[in-house]
């Protein structure tokens, strides 16, 4: 398929705009590699080299003679946790290779994936079940799990508000932990019956990046030392913040009261 200058140029916003939204959806970097090589030979390009990380997606391609198209995107936001829209790339780059479709038709499909988001009262639901499960499951009474899933509640109004600034994940996971840290605290000083180390269990499981800290290992091991290393340490880094904040919040109660 030979494709004009001008389309080129459209393919590779494409592909740039595939890989970002694979990142952003917490795929692992060597699937958003393998997509993006795929597609773009399917298109016609010869050759096709992709680097990607946690921050920066890549890519050059070669067409036949002479033709060179190479571009370079950043990614500023944080990796997150969305199955669906996963899926939905991952059908899309299956369609696409398998028959080829219009750029047009391409990009059209890639921005209708973009608008999707995940309903809040699924996300609400799931976290609710979450937490109180495993404030129940690691001892807790069943007090301490609909104490665990109130608090649930607000930890997914604390994430959705913050999701709309700039806060990084770090400042984030901090901010949150530190706010239910003293609430759990203060709660469980006025209803002695509660456990606050079984609430907090059940809703830190909210916060642990744990998808992120296995795609980091799981990239390490493949090969992709540079994107597992700085997945790995964020992941570190969140968790760090995540101790931080709890740990403070139980100093600020213990010495309160």
């Amino acid at each position: 398929m030979e494709l004009s200058k001008e389309q080129q140029a459209d393919l590779l916003d494409c592909l740039l705009e595939t890989g970002q939204q694979l990142l952003e959806s917490g795929a692992e970097i060597s699937r958003v590699e393998d997509t993006i090589s795929r597609i773009a030979k399917a298109y016609g390009a010869r050759h096709a080299d992709v680097f990607v990380i946690t921050s920066i997606i890549s890519i050059s391609l070669e067409f036949s003679g002479t033709d060179f198209v190479s571009e370079t995107r950043r990614i500023y936001s944080s990796a997150g946790t969305d199955f669906n829209k996963l899926e939905k790339l991952n059908s899309l780059s299956r369609v696409v290779c398998n028959n080829l479709i219009s750029l047009k038709d391409f990009h059209a499909s890639l921005s209708e994936i973009a608008s999707m988001k995940k309903p809040f009262w699924l996300i609400l639901i799931g976290s609710m079940l979450a937490a109180g499960s495993f404030a129940v499951f690691f001892g807790g009474s069943i007090y301490d799990g609909v104490a665990s899933i109130l608090f649930a509640i607000e930890i997914c109004i604390c994430q959705n508000y913050l999701d709309k600034t700039k806060v990084s994940t770090a400042a984030s996971n901090l901010l949150i932990s530190l706010i239910i840290g003293i609430c759990v605290g203060l709660v469980c000083r006025a209803v002695p019956a509660l456990h606050m180390d079984k609430i907090l269990i059940g809703d830190i499981m909210l916060l642990i990046p744990g998808l992120a800290m296995t795609n980091a290992v799981r990239n390490i091991l493949v090969g992709n030392t540079i994107s597992g290393a700085v997945r790995l340490i964020e992941s570190l880094i969140w968790a760090g913040a995540l101790a931080g904040g709890f740990m403070t919040a139980i100093i600020i109660i213990d010495t309160i009261f």
